[in-house]
């Protein structure tokens, strides 16, 4: 099985066919009046939708101009396309030679850097005399190519599965929410309905009979963070053992528990800042105003950043789903300024539906259980990720072998 251990280094006029001449570029008025079914690919991806195709068959298109070429590590340059489409001239279109896996070039291909090759102007451009000249590392016989592909192509899969069942899932996730912030569950743990329960109006509309309207102030300690000294960036506070976290660290938890931080104080920082407990719910009131998201440890904010705590045994789940819910209200309220921003006398009348502490926690318990799962499959989606870089870096490589499975008889030579 020698044979194997031969790699080669082919460019890709030695392994493909360039079918640019059979592309047809339509503009989007002309697209507009033959809407159809047939995906209609431009330099990243899919553009639309047309009523006729001129390929039918499976391709790999890479970017001519306007590509992620800069950010290549991150993004795609190439992608695959199969079946009846229709490519624009932004998009050069291969398709592999006899003898060559296209699988494995379009991986070869999917993440690689070819700045080099891109010329310069007001738009990034990959020529086709650039493109032919591009080199990829393969190996020598097809079937240790096939075998690279097939393993690489089997995460892509459980990736496109993951990703859609976490779409999927923050669709039920949000329809779920919205029945119960309005409807609520009844005593025998069913949403409550217009044809069974009773709902009596509110200044918010149409709530459960059993709900109460109260403010937010009537349900939560709300305290402005503080951040006292000026300058604000002032090195002689910073770089500590204490979180300090800023909007942008509560903007990516939104609806999570915060543990992650972009800075920290140390004691003299501490002194003209405010410290806020874990289970305080971090409501932004700059920038991106009421986003929300509970802390999972003790921080301090600035003043951009306002702290809820939970009275009279009300649910903190509850609370920041409710306020959270209100997002667009809240913006709405931000005076018309370079930089919107809410205060304390606009958050604290916030009017909130309120149903009993006991049916507070059961929602608040829902939502904790469905975002738990969700956020497996979150974490599981990008181990997918972690391992497809990983075993495109040894396999495309030839750092780790894929022959000893051919060699066990699973693929012919």
């Amino acid at each position: 099985m020698s044979e194997f251990i031969s790699w080669k280094v082919y460019t890709i006029d030695d392994c493909c066919e360039i079918l640019d001449n059979k592309r047809v570029p339509i503009n989007s008025t002309s697209r507009e009046l033959r809407k159809g079914d047939i995906p209609y690919y431009g330099a990243n991806g899919l553009q639309g939708f047309i009523d006729d195709y001129i390929f039918d068959e499976p391709l790999i298109l890479i970017a001519e101009d306007g590509g992620n070429f800069e950010s290549f590590a991150t993004r795609p340059i190439a992608y695959r396309i199969s079946q009846k489409s229709w490519v624009n001239n932004h998009a050069h279109v291969l398709r592999a030679k006899r003898g060559f896996s296209q699988d494995l070039i379009f991986y070869s291909l999917e993440h690689k850097d070819i700045q080099s090759f891109i010329v310069g102007g007001t738009r990034a451009k990959l020529n086709q005399r650039a493109l032919r000249s591009i080199t990829i590392s393969l190996p020598k016989y097809e079937p240790e190519q096939a075998k690279i592909a097939e393993v690489l192509s089997t995460v892509d899969r459980a990736i496109e599965q993951t990703e859609e069942m976490i779409a999927k899932q923050k669709r039920v996730k949000a329809g779920l929410m919205q029945n119960l912030l309005t409807r609520g569950i009844d005593e025998q743990g069913n949403l409550r309905s217009g044809e069974t329960h009773k709902f009596k109006d509110s200044p918010l509309g149409r709530i459960p009979e059993e709900w109460e309207i109260k403010t937010l102030s009537e349900l939560a300690v709300v305290e402005r963070g503080k951040f006292t000294h000026r300058p604000r960036n002032d090195p002689r506070f910073y770089d500590g053992d204490f979180p300090f976290i800023q909007t942008g660290d509560v903007s990516l938890n939104i609806g999570r528990f915060i543990t992650s931080f972009s800075q920290t104080l140390n004691k003299a920082g501490t002194k003209v800042s405010k410290r806020f407990e874990p289970g305080t719910i971090a409501i932004t009131i700059a920038a991106n105003i009421a986003d929300t998201a509970i802390l999972g440890l003790p921080m301090y904010f600035p003043d951009s950043i306002v702290g809820a705590v939970a009275l009279h045994e009300n649910d903190t789940r509850y609370l920041e789903l409710m306020i959270r819910r209100w997002k667009p209200t809240l913006q709405s309220l931000a005076p018309q300024s370079a930089q919107k921003n809410i205060n304390l006398e606009t958050l604290k009348p916030l009017l909130i539906p309120t149903p009993t502490i006991h049916e507070q926690k059961i929602i608040g318990k829902l939502y904790e259980d469905f975002d738990k799962e969700l956020l497996n499959n979150e974490c599981y989606f990008k181990k997918l990720g972690s391992l497809k870089t990983a075993l495109m870096r040894d396999l495309l490589t030839g750092k780790v072998r894929v022959t000893p499975l051919l060699q066990n008889g699973e693929v012919s030579v």
